[in-house]
């Protein structure tokens, strides 16, 4: 699977963040073509971490620094590049 350098990891989120905010702050960067917050699928609830997609290899390198040890509801953000999801056995 081919790494995508436009995909941001974001960790360290507050569990109350929803992918609208996530869409919302990092739009100020730039274009985003997707933000989702990734959540328990037993309770619903978030794990505390999302990814968003930027509009280009240099809007998601900008979000980074921008972006990374931002506060959000008391919560220094984690922003990198994604990792390609490993294969599982």
């Amino acid at each position: 699977m081919e790494e995508q350098k436009n995909r941001l990891y974001v960790g360290n989120l507050p569990y109350s963040a929803t992918a609208e905010e996530l869409k919302t702050l990092f739009g100020e960067v730039g274009e985003v073509t997707d933000a989702v917050v990734i959540t328990d699928k037993m309770s619903g609830r978030s794990k505390g971490f999302g990814f968003v997609t930027m509009g280009t290899d240099e809007l998601a390198d900008k979000a980074v620094k921008d972006l990374d040890g931002k506060d959000m509801d008391g919560r220094p953000l984690k922003v990198n590049i994604a990792r390609a999801p490993r294969e599982r056995e």
